[in-house]
């Protein structure tokens, strides 16, 4: 029976029996009235779309590892100001690069220049990255000298608190590093920035004169062939700053023009000419012991050696160019420094 015609019978039974029927719609609207309100369902939250991180690149902090060697320590901050990317020296080391499969050494440096960026012209801190593929470090000494510097030092690494350490990729981070089979090392530093008020100013401005040191016994070394010296004279005036050159400069019209140029008084001439003469002579003689010391190193090193300095390569890295860096195209040199000179290639 449909729903409708029973309600209209019931109607009808009210009128005829209204005693009978009376119980009859009661219990109709008490089984009505107890059945449970119709809840509205839930809605449902949303689930918040997943965040996806790009993974991080295996050597993706390698260049930030390497102490930039010969870097003011208050401008470390301007050469990692920039997001500079060296992916490219991260690919070396992949399957088909300059460097894969051989034991590298790295060290940093910086190169101030004026480059263009974002129609302007900055005075930048660009990074760089030497890579010197030998089977053994290239050296474990730093050279120390500068124009100021009158005499250069060539002193043990650990000295400056910097060593070749192993470089952990980030894959083998949770390896024990003392099975590991190390491949690359980098120069560390371990002098704390926030230990230099601590130090003497000579202390520290050492540090901005270091460069890394290399000796090459099958190269003749620039020092070997030089024929000048570097004076710095306490006159009377003001200190005098200049190179003498004993093969050809004349030492008295070398003097006599320092007078007329006031930059000499005459009561000085002999106390200068005394001077450089005791220069010239330091100069010789370490000459002579750098030509005996290389003659040494070659009758003294094994054939093993002789083939590792016959291979040994260096690279040189710089940034490569992304949108949100300068453009260093135009300033990237091949020079590395007066120990090691050029690099075999530039990346």
């Amino acid at each position: 029976m449909r729903k409708g015609a029973k309600r209209k019978r019931i109607q009808k039974d009210n009128n005829e029996d209204e005693d009978a029927a009376v119980p009859a719609q009661d219990n109709h609207k008490t089984t009505e009235s107890t059945k449970p309100p119709t809840r509205a369902k839930p809605v449902k939250a949303s689930k918040p779309e997943p965040e996806y991180f790009e993974d991080k690149r295996n050597l993706e902090d390698l260049w930030k590892e390497i102490f930039p060697v010969g870097t003011e320590w208050d401008q470390l901050d301007k050469v990692y100001g920039f997001n500079w990317n060296f992916s490219n020296l991260e690919n070396a080391f992949e399957e088909g690069g300059v460097l894969h499969g051989r034991k590298v050494y790295l060290f940093g440096c910086t190169e101030p220049q004026l480059v263009p960026f974002k129609d302007d012209s900055l005075l930048i801190y660009i990074p760089a990255v030497v890579a010197v593929a030998s089977p053994f470090p290239p050296s474990d000494k730093i050279g120390i000298k500068s124009v100021q510097r009158e005499v250069e030092e060539i002193i043990p690494m650990k000295q400056m608190k910097m060593d070749w350490v192993p470089y952990i990729p980030l894959e083998n981070r949770e390896s024990q590093v003392d099975r590991l089979r190390h491949q690359i090392f980098i120069l560390s530093c371990t002098q704390r920035r926030a230990a230099l008020k601590h130090l003497k100013i000579d202390r520290i401005k050492k540090y901005e004169y270091c460069l890394p040191y290399f000796y090459n016994p099958f190269k003749e070394d620039e020092l070997e062939q030089s024929t000048e010296v570097q004076i710095i004279f306490p006159s009377e005036l003001k200190p005098i700053f200049c190179e003498f050159d004993w093969e050809l400069d004349e030492l008295e019209e070398f003097t006599d023009k320092l007078i007329q140029e006031d930059e000499l008084s005459e009561d000085q001439k002999d106390a200068f000419k005394e001077f450089v003469k005791e220069k010239v002579r330091e100069a010789k003689k370490a000459n002579r012991e750098a030509r005996e010391a290389r003659r040494k190193a070659l009758e003294e090193m094994s054939e093993e050696s002789r083939r590792a300095f016959e291979k040994l390569r260096f690279y040189k890295f710089y940034p490569v160019q992304t949108p949100d860096t300068p453009d260093i195209s135009n300033v990237k040199a091949s020079f590395i420094n007066r120990y090691y000179g050029k690099a075999h290639e530039v990346l």
